[in-house]
């Protein structure tokens, strides 16, 4: 069974109920009242209205940019997906030794291990830094070996690191 829904009455001042209060104060009560009302509304303006309304103008000025930056994602995802070599037949673990020599990184290159289906994992002591990433870039590109993950950790001198990195190709 239903019960139907009452809703509570409010009693409210009226209009005039509220002028008649206010001719019942003095000059200086009234002033005072009207200084009050004004501070209210000001706080309520600039402590609300307004850090809400910046940060929707923030919230907008994001959204626009996040959906410039996928629309240009979208437009060069083809064309990146288009430009990672084909597979060339050579091992990986032959692909990473040649490719760590041609970069300098034959003394940095401590060891590495076969993982799964195509991967490799590779540790590196003391590599330096820019050219462990330079390195890394370039058997993606030219190669399409990618860093499925890796722990790089800082070494003894500045720009020289530690690193624990498994490969994948194709």
């Amino acid at each position: 069974m239903k019960v139907p829904f009452k809703m509570p009455q409010l009693n409210l001042p009226s209009l005039d109920a509220l002028s008649d209060y206010l001719a019942a104060r003095n000059q200086r009560e009234r002033r005072l009242l009207a200084v009050g009302a004004l501070a209210l509304v000001l706080i309520f303006v600039f402590a609300i209205i307004l850090p809400l309304d910046r940060s929707v103008a923030h919230a907008r000025t994001r959204l626009a940019q996040k959906r410039a930056d996928l629309a240009w994602m979208q437009q060069v995802a083809p064309e990146i997906m288009n430009s990672v070599p084909p597979p060339s037949g050579e091992s990986l673990i032959l692909i990473v030794d040649r490719s760590a020599r041609e970069s300098g990184l034959e003394k940095a290159l401590a060891g590495s291990e076969p993982g799964g289906q195509n991967s490799l994992s590779v540790r590196l002591e003391k590599a330096p830094f820019d050219t462990l990433i330079t390195w890394l870039g370039r058997l993606a590109q030219q190669n399409g070996v990618v860093v499925d993950s890796a722990t790089i950790e800082k070494a003894g001198s500045a720009g020289e690191v530690n690193a624990a990195i498994v490969l994948h190709s194709g």
